[in-house]
């Protein structure tokens, strides 16, 4: 086992004599093994640990924190513990709690080899522990998603200052070796939650392809990857030829010579575009296939033509040239992108089941006790749960918007807006939580009568919004 990892590690020119490496260590079967090879190195490399606590699964989670520990120590590697609230991000931010997480662990890994940096002035790499098995379900999630080749050629040995020395290995193969060298490691209760979707591809889509398909399923997948990544490697370095014959970056943008782009095959034209996107705007991820079909479109239109794109980006088309700049305004393409994020189906048959987050609200449901006070919170709202038949949706207005008033009477939404002075320009920005076109709650205003508590109310339905009044009024 060992002989394999630094094998794979060597094969891929991720250490040199004496480097200085981060390691992620969760306390799982994987972290424990990336750990115990990383610590029987024969490079001189320097080690140090950091567990990420995500503030989830109390005992159990303090617990994983304690037992890194501990293994630090008996190794003499070097040991930092790193609390974050990755619940409380998801609710800032919108987000998955499983894409928080990562998002979280990454900077937690990131600082701590900043920080290192700084005391030495050597890059420091950043070793994390993914396996084979683990590249197999990103091929698929990216496959799902709809990417490109980039993709679905899966993780890298090497990405930047990220290695992944076990990239080479099979998740059974770790349980093994562990076994054998009668290693103990935790093990993740939240691994076995079906929400996550990395979850349902491990736990349920693999298996039935490997059962029903093709039992060597997970090994072609990766052989796919290969292939997908060699092609990805091979038309980026085409799109960068032409793009020193025909392309320039100015300070106002990129521009590339309209004639010498149309002249390319269509997969050369996307990568010109993708790499034009790179140049303008760095770290730029919500760049779809929609987008790249509006750019296509542009350059074998009128002259003048423009189309918004994400992050307060556009394209346009001059006489001679594509260009791909930044605007000083608010786009419609920002509205656009915002609405998706947010707009989403509530389902009360998953709410019943638990707390549901869609956009920036959560929706738990609980008894009714009379007497109780009802909540005066600007936003967190309580609804009559029995009243609502329909499924619920998060979204900005819509034509044929109503809200019930005091003694039965209805308001269109329009009307609402201006009679509470909504400035204009803000008004296709506010977003409510409506039962087809009855609006329940305008956010950051007032919830429609009609769902108000009763005396003869059993159940609550509460939501709570975050995101204050960026979102409100």
């Amino acid at each position: 086992m060992w002989r394999k990892i630094w094998g794979f590690a060597q094969e891929n020119k991720m250490f040199t004599q004496g480097d200085r490496v981060v390691l992620g260590v969760s306390g799982g079967a994987d972290s424990v093994c990336l750990l115990l090879a990383m610590a029987e190195n024969d490079k001189e490399i320097c080690l140090r640990v950091v567990h990420v606590h995500h503030g989830l699964r109390g005992k159990e989670a303090d617990r994983d924190g304690e037992f890194v520990r501990e293994l630090c120590r008996e190794l003499g590697v070097p040991f930092e513990i790193v609390y974050r609230d990755v619940a409380g991000y998801a609710r800032e931010k919108g987000l998955s709690v499983e894409e928080a997480g990562r998002i979280l662990r990454y900077e937690a890994l990131e600082g701590a080899a900043k920080r290192w940096e700084e005391d030495g002035g050597r890059q420091v790499l950043i070793g994390v522990a993914h396996h084979q098995d683990d590249n197999v379900e990103t091929i698929l999630h990216h496959l799902l998603r709809g990417s490109g080749l980039r993709g679905l050629a899966g993780m890298q040995p090497v990405q930047g200052n990220r290695v992944r020395p076990l990239l080479g290995v099979r998740r059974q193969e770790i349980v093994e070796y562990l076994e054998k060298r009668g290693m103990e490691w935790c093990e993740d209760s939240s691994n076995g939650e079906k929400e996550y979707t990395r979850n349902r591809i491990r736990g349920e889509l693999i298996p039935y392809m490997t059962r029903y398909v093709n039992e060597r399923a997970s090994e072609n997948i990766l052989h796919a990857g290969r292939l997908f990544g060699q092609a990805d490697v091979y038309l980026r370095r085409q799109a960068e030829k032409v793009w020193e014959e025909a392309g320039k970056k100015r300070e106002s943008g990129v521009f590339i010579g309209r004639r010498v782009f149309l002249e390319q095959d269509p997969v050369i034209r996307s990568y010109l575009i993708r790499h034009m996107f790179e140049l303008a705007a760095p770290g730029q991820k919500n760049i779809t296939a929609r987008h790249f079909e509006q750019i296509e479109r542009l350059a074998q239109g009128e002259v003048g033509g423009r189309c918004d794109l994400p992050g307060r980006m556009r394209a346009r088309r001059t006489y001679e040239e594509l260009v791909i700049e930044a605007c000083k305004e608010k786009t419609e393409e920002d509205r656009q992108e915002f609405e998706e994020r947010e707009e989403g189906r509530v389902f009360l048959s998953e709410v019943l089941k638990g707390p549901v987050r869609v956009g920036n609200m959560e929706f738990q449901v609980f008894s009714w006790k009379k007497g109780t006070e009802i909540t005066k919170k600007e936003y967190t709202k309580w609804f009559d749960y029995d009243k609502i038949k329909d499924t619920l949706s998060v979204r900005y207005r819509q034509p044929g918007d109503y809200l019930t008033l005091p003694g039965g009477g209805h308001k269109t939404l329009k009307r609402f807006l201006i009679d509470e002075k909504a400035p204009r320009e803000a008004r296709d920005q506010i977003l409510v939580l409506a039962e087809k076109n009855h609006v329940l709650w305008v956010v950051g205003y007032r919830i429609s009568e009609y769902y108000k508590i009763a005396e003869n109310t059993h159940t609550i339905l509460q939501v709570d919004f975050y995101g204050g009044k960026a979102y409100g009024r």
